[in-house]
């Protein structure tokens, strides 16, 4: 099996029960709603409620590893850089990997 740096996905081993998953993934959801709703009304990234949802997002992320500030940050570029993760967010909302990277920038060198 190949490995591209930085993809360590293939050797992540998902253990979790059917009804876990399907938690995670409603969570996963909610806070990208979050996301979404503070884009929509047009909240710079560095407003409250949008570094509340980082908030959020690190501590769900912080329940499979924790990041540092640089590997945290490093995860945000996934958002911006041509991956599967941009191309969802875009397919949610057009510049939403962008908002969420911006986001992350901040309170990761706030927080971490």
């Amino acid at each position: 099996m190949s490995q591209q740096f930085g993809m360590y996905s293939e050797q992540y081993a998902n253990d979790y029960s059917k009804e876990q998953n399907e938690q995670f993934t409603a969570a996963f959801d909610a806070i990208t709603q979050q996301f979404v709703a503070a884009m929509a009304e047009g909240l710079p990234a560095r407003a409250e409620s949008v570094q509340e949802a980082v908030r959020a997002h690190y501590e769900f992320c912080s329940q499979f590893w924790k990041p540092t500030r640089e590997a945290y940050k490093n995860l945000a570029l996934s958002y911006i850089m041509p991956s599967p993760y941009r191309d969802t967010y875009e397919g949610i909302a057009e510049g939403l990997g962008k908002y969420h990277y911006d986001a992350i920038v901040i309170w990761a060198d706030q927080n971490l």
